[in-house]
């Protein structure tokens, strides 16, 4: 797929989408190929499993609405939305 830098901005998330599921997104700033957005290899993904993620969210969040202090460094904060990049 082809997009200029514009329509790239305002639908990101969508070619993110496209581009993890093996679609290669080719964007141009007036006409010429300026970046080329592909998704990870398979092997290349790290991190915890999309239910390990939303479990640890869900049990951070009760613990947040029974009133126990919870800990939340960047770093942990960078690994969890590390998938959406």
């Amino acid at each position: 797929m082809i997009t200029n830098l514009r329509e790239a901005k305002a639908s990101l998330s969508q070619l993110v989408q496209r581009a993890a599921g093996g679609e290669e997104v080719l964007i141009t700033v007036r006409g010429e190929p300026k970046a080329r957005l592909i998704g990870l290899a398979a092997e290349e993904k790290e991190g915890v499993s999309r239910e390990e993620w939303a479990a640890e969210l869900a049990a951070d969040a009760e613990a947040a609405r029974v009133g126990r202090p919870v800990t939340t460094p960047q770093k942990y904060w960078e690994e969890a939305r590390s998938d959406r990049f």
